[in-house]
């Protein structure tokens, strides 16, 4: 199955990557000019700030295996159960952050979780035993992650319903523009030392608190009195109203089936190209670069084409270009075919992220979107807590391209989901159920 002509050193690619550099160089300017005043400067803000966040994110994060596994001389299995923790921990952090968001604010929770992100990644780079990671990974994965409700609850706060998806899909251009600076930056500090990454990363986090601090104000919508005054255990209570929200859980299963796919893109991917195709990791680098460009020049209008379409509708057909280009790897061994299939996949993720952020924050009341958003949370922390660990034993122990062959068929069964609630819902994009409001209030 080995094919050592992985079609990255004849040439090819590097014309291409010249090509799209271009692209994206006008591309990025036209964009910039284009949006900018689109959006309140409050919005720019905290769309700022979240680049500089993200680049110290990304300067740590696609090295942090390797890094477990270098420092303690450990294998894989052991930096999976790392990483497993921060993300079974990370859900847990996300539901009370949801509930203390909606209680306390947006801004407060954010600081917070950016002063303890940076006080966290000292403690990992200078842990000095494999042991001492998994209580760190408890403790830092449970209250890392407890700012992450209040990041997106702030951007719904800050714009209307009919601007939502495009203001999450410019995060997502910043977030990969982050994807192409940090990595190559980490690539090159991690280099010379690992504790340097973990330092500069506690920095940034440390500038953007204070960034936060001077510039960001709260957001929070002004709460009824009843719910201002509620209790902090009523306010747990709360996310009563979104799980028996029978639409948005309908939403959430097709979204959790969606994701166990997506996050092999980042998970097992690279070892599947490299043990059996030969596809060395230069090259499965320049496949996700490929993606970063192809979302930072075509995110927004790809957003603006969808956006008045119908939501599940649009997320049926995202979620076929899933299936498809997902599915390629179990029937493709040309370099260019899975170059094209990560395309198709960027196709299919431009159109389902911004709409799916877009709708969460829909489906929620004004005074419970960080509870929504925490719980939709788990659509993303399942699959990274059980993803990885089940991918790897089908990898290890049966036929490789199976794992590809079943990844196509949860996403048929996802797309079928999002179709029943398009014919459900239709074009809906607002679901607020006044009977449930009523009884949550009582």
């Amino acid at each position: 199955m080995k094919n050592d002509d992985n079609g990255f050193d004849n040439g090819i690619p590097n014309i291409f990557w010249l090509y799209l550099a271009g692209k994206f160089i006008q591309g990025l300017v036209k964009n910039i000019k284009g949006i900018y005043h689109e959006f309140p400067p409050k919005f720019w803000a905290v769309v700022g700030v979240s680049f500089i966040d993200h680049v110290g994110g990304t300067l740590l994060f696609p090295f942090f295996s390797l890094y477990i596994t270098q420092k303690f001389n450990v294998g894989m299995t052991q930096a999976g159960i790392v990483l497993g923790l921060f993300s079974a921990f990370g859900l847990v952090g996300s539901m009370l952050g949801g509930a203390l968001t909606d209680k306390f604010g947006r801004r407060k929770l954010i600081i917070f979780g950016l002063v303890f992100s940076a006080m966290s990644t000292l403690s990992l780079g200078f842990a000095n035993s494999y042991t001492l990671l998994i209580p760190l990974a408890v403790v830092i994965g449970m209250l890392s992650d407890i700012a992450g409700p209040a990041h997106n609850a702030m951007i719904a706060d800050l714009l209307p319903e009919n601007k939502r998806q495009e203001g999450f899909g410019v995060l997502r251009v910043v977030g990969n523009m982050a994807w192409i600076i940090g990595p190559t930056i980490g690539g090159f500090v991690a280099n010379k030392s690992f504790l340097a990454l973990f330092i500069i990363d506690a920095v940034i986090s440390s500038i953007v608190a204070l960034l936060f601090f001077k510039f960001i104000p709260e957001t929070k919508p002004q709460a009824s009195a009843a719910v201002e005054h509620e209790s902090l255990v009523k306010t747990f209570k709360g996310y009563n109203v979104a799980l028996i929200d029978k639409a948005f859980m309908a939403f959430l299963a097709a979204s959790i089936l969606m994701g166990l796919v997506y996050g092999q893109m980042y998970n097992s991917l690279s070892v599947f190209l490299s043990r059996y195709h030969g596809i060395q990791p230069n090259g499965f680098g320049f496949l996700l670069t490929t993606s970063a460009i192809i979302v930072i020049l075509f995110q927004f209008t790809t957003t603006r084409l969808v956006k008045n379409l119908p939501p599940f509708l649009m997320l049926g057909i995202g979620t076929l270009f899933y299936m498809v280009g997902f599915g390629m790897f179990g029937v493709v061994s040309a370099y260019w075919m899975f170059a094209l299939a990560i395309i198709i996949i960027t196709v299919g993720e431009m159109i389902i992220v911004p709409i799916s952020s877009g709708l969460v924050a829909n489906f929620a009341p004004a005074d419970m979107r960080g509870r929504y958003m925490a719980v939709y949370g788990i659509a993303w922390g399942i699959p990274a807590t059980i993803g990885p660990g089940a991918a790897g034993l089908i990898l290890d122990n049966l036929n490789p391209n199976l794992l590809w062959y079943i990844g196509g068929g949860l996403c048929l069964m996802s797309a079928f989901g999002f179709y029943v609630l398009h014919l459900r819902l239709g074009k809906q994009t607002r679901f607020k159920l006044e009977s449930i409001e009523a009884d949550a209030a009582d």
